[in-house]
């Protein structure tokens, strides 16, 4: 017995809730079960019971004995003054408030249907498990339950990556044009260059930005030069000349220290996201779109956001991919898989954040715009799709990668639905 399930068994009501006496035989009425709480202190707050026919309101403490109360040293503990009813699998001491008044005890382990209890013990049996607990059960979890799961998984991703958008908008004293350049940056790094082209932002403001968001040219200078790509002075390539020019000519003028941005790599790299490519298209977007914050916040549909982000590097790199070295020409444009990601980790979560501060919930719109996005492709998603899950969307992609992340890896199968539904026995 375990206190999640505890917990569980009292949540979501699966004791007999008729003819509860306590263990000084007290007769036990649950009007409200109360608040469950994830954090420190009593287990669940506000809760509103009948005991002896006098009503009480207060907290609810749940151990799998009674004596843990003392092991955990409740006792001393004034937050736990309130606690109006212990519940515990087994009723093994008399349990006090600091002030010596008794606290009134339920045992459940006669109470709880076997079958619970053997549907527990199914899902957490680790004998035959390869991926998560509840595998060979979770394709039996369809319809409503599952979709509003997908859905609630999906906010609680976007929170999570709010968490970053707030950090940098402190650290960036509520700009939020410079938080979407931050964002950017790591986005177009992707996992190689993310904390290279993110230390850029550090380096070069937002305010930067603007003052020469004229010329493509200057910033994809100051972009490169500042990521150590124009320090070599062996290169015979006019292009890489005239951008190094250019470059120590704004470094002096706005004091750029290059030292702090770690040279991205190329190691490992597909050509079409090497470094040069990216700082060049990232250039070019912020050239072909004076007010970008503002109309990533206004977009609404996948068409618009295509049609924003679509920017291609200059001319130069149509047939180069790293300096000197001629190659095959391919236009170099963002392509609609790349804006997907950007959409997904970057612009959609901004978005998400930055209404949430205004007070508007744009979840439905949000989540819309994710149905259309084609769904990621890892070996997560794999496994759960091998399991009989279809993932249709990168809503649903997003949603099963929070489900495996939060839930499944760190065995929080009771706050989850799948585990939910399957316990209903």
């Amino acid at each position: 017995m375990t206190e999640d399930l505890l917990h569980f068994i009292w949540k979501y009501k699966r004791l007999p809730l008729q003819d509860l006496v306590t263990s000084n035989n007290e007769k036990l009425q649950i009007i409200d079960l109360g608040t469950h709480n994830l954090l420190a202190g009593p287990d669940f707050f506000n809760a509103h019971l009948k005991i002896n026919g006098q009503l009480w309101a207060g907290n609810v403490e749940i151990h799998q004995k009674s004596s843990d109360w003392y092991v955990h040293n409740h006792e001393r503990d004034t937050n736990y003054d309130n606690v109006i009813l212990h519940v515990v699998w087994q009723d093994d001491a008399r349990v006090f408030r600091s002030d010596n008044s008794e606290i009134p005890t339920l045992e459940l382990q006669k109470m709880i249907s076997p079958d619970l209890l053997l549907a527990y013990l199914n899902l957490f049996d680790q004998r035959h498990k390869t991926f998560i607990n509840c595998e060979k059960q979770i394709s039996q979890i369809k319809g409503i339950i599952w979709s509003h799961w997908l859905e609630r998984l999906y906010i609680e991703r976007l929170e999570s990556k709010s968490d970053l958008i707030f950090e940098r908008l402190l650290h960036s004293n509520n700009d939020w044009e410079q938080v979407l350049f931050s964002l950017l940056l790591k986005n177009f790094g992707s996992k190689v260059n993310a904390v290279s082209f993110m230390a850029l932002a550090d380096v070069m403001d937002y305010a930067t930005v603007r003052k020469l968001q004229q010329s493509a040219f200057k910033l994809e200078s100051v972009f490169l030069g500042l990521s150590g790509l124009l320090d070599q002075t062996e290169v015979e390539d006019k292009y890489y000349k005239t951008l190094r020019k250019e470059y120590h000519f704004l470094k002096r003028k706005f004091g750029f220290v290059s030292q702090l941005v770690p040279r991205p790599d190329f190691f490992k790299l597909r050509p079409h996201n090497f470094p040069t490519i990216r700082l060049s298209q990232l250039a070019e977007l912020y050239a072909k779109s004076q007010n970008l914050f503002n109309e990533a916040m206004q977009a609404a549909t996948l068409k618009e956001y295509y049609e924003l982000f679509g920017a291609e590097a200059s001319a130069y790199w149509k047939n180069h991919f790293t300096f000197g070295k001629t190659s095959k020409q391919s236009a170099k444009r963002l392509t609609k898989p790349f804006i997907n990601l950007l959409l997904i980790n970057a612009i959609l979560p901004l978005k998400y954040a930055y209404y949430k501060t205004k007070g508007l919930a744009i979840d439905e719109a949000i989540i819309e715009v994710m149905y259309e996005i084609g769904k990621e492709a890892n070996h997560i998603i794999d496994h759960f799709e091998a399991l009989g899950i279809t993932v249709r969307n990168a809503m649903e992609s997003q949603s099963v990668l929070q489900l495996y992340n939060e839930y499944c890896s760190k065995n929080k199968c009771l706050q989850c639905a799948v585990a939910q539904k399957l316990l209903q026995v």
